[in-house]
């Protein structure tokens, strides 16, 4: 009787012993068997594309020096201005026809308006004018030169003797030029007028593919959507009594599951991810140079 009772008293213990510790133990078991996300809340990292738009505009140049057969044309100045470049071993320019007919829209705009200045009296600068024409940008420069120089040579030679006009037309990023030379009457004198728009297009350099950027940020909506739904699980479980059977295993199942999804799928965003700002990062260089 007496071994009896000893033995039921152990007993008491061991199994107050191991009730006292079972939620310990199973929490421990639950810390165990959990795969917990290898990620952070948010994917950031997207690089912005950079296109700060410059334009050159040195003062105005103008001649007083009258010459009676001055006589100029547009495919004239071109010529003389891309001699000037192969001087200097620089590309020949390109003739473009959208700068012809901002740089047209210009010269108009100064008879009509009698000022000669980069900015138009109603506000308008070269920027507006090539916008107006949908000639899309990174830099473009506009020189501008009034009088009757005797030809196109003498009028090229006198922008390139103007260190502001020279640094224009020696530029190494303009790839492109438009020229408008008129003849009219500026301040009750019959005189010349050029304009020459120099051009760096957006289109020189290669753009991020927009079709990966929306890609990544549809896919960075899907991850926010993934991550709700593994904190939700995850509270699910921690809640759960006991912590063992068989609801509560394919729970911890579901859970590392969609946990492996989620990491994999990241993986997956941050390698377009690293593209797209490859791709960006080139743009950005390129556009400064």
């Amino acid at each position: 009787m007496k071994k009896l009772s000893i033995l039921l008293i152990t007993f008491i213990i061991i199994f107050g012993t191991v009730s006292f510790f079972w939620n310990d133990l199973t929490d421990i078991y639950y810390r165990f068997s959990l795969k917990l996300p290898r990620v952070e809340k948010e994917i950031t990292g997207v690089l912005t594309q950079e296109i700060e738009k410059r334009i050159s505009t040195p003062s105005p140049l103008r001649i007083e020096a009258e010459e009676i057969s001055a006589y100029l044309t547009l495919s004239g100045v071109i010529y003389w201005t891309n001699i000037q470049r192969k001087k200097f071993g620089l590309p020949l320019f390109k003739e473009n026809s959208k700068l012809n007919a901002s740089a047209e829209m210009k010269a108009e705009d100064i008879f009509e308006n009698q000022y000669f200045a980069h900015i138009s009296p109603s506000g308008e600068g070269a920027g507006d004018l090539v916008k107006n024409v949908k000639y899309e940008f990174i830099t473009i420069g506009e020189n501008l030169a009034l009088g009757n120089f005797k030809e196109d040579s003498v009028l090229v030679q006198s922008w390139m003797e103007s260190p502001g006009h020279r640094e224009n037309i020696l530029n190494s990023k303009y790839q492109e030029i438009g020229v408008a030379v008129k003849k009219g009457v500026f301040e009750g004198k019959t005189t010349w007028i050029a304009v020459q728009h120099f051009g760096f297009p957006l289109s020189a350099c290669l753009q991020p593919d927009e079709a990966l950027q929306e890609e990544i940020k549809t896919r960075e909506n899907e991850i926010i959507q993934l991550q709700k739904i593994l904190n939700s699980l995850q509270l699910e479980i921690k809640n759960m009594r006991p912590k063992r059977g068989v609801l509560y295993n394919q729970k911890i199942e579901e859970y590392n599951s969609l946990v492996s999804e989620h990491n994999a799928f990241l993986k997956e965003t941050k390698i377009l991810i690293n593209d797209y700002n490859n791709q960006v990062k080139f743009f950005n260089e390129c556009a400064a140079l």
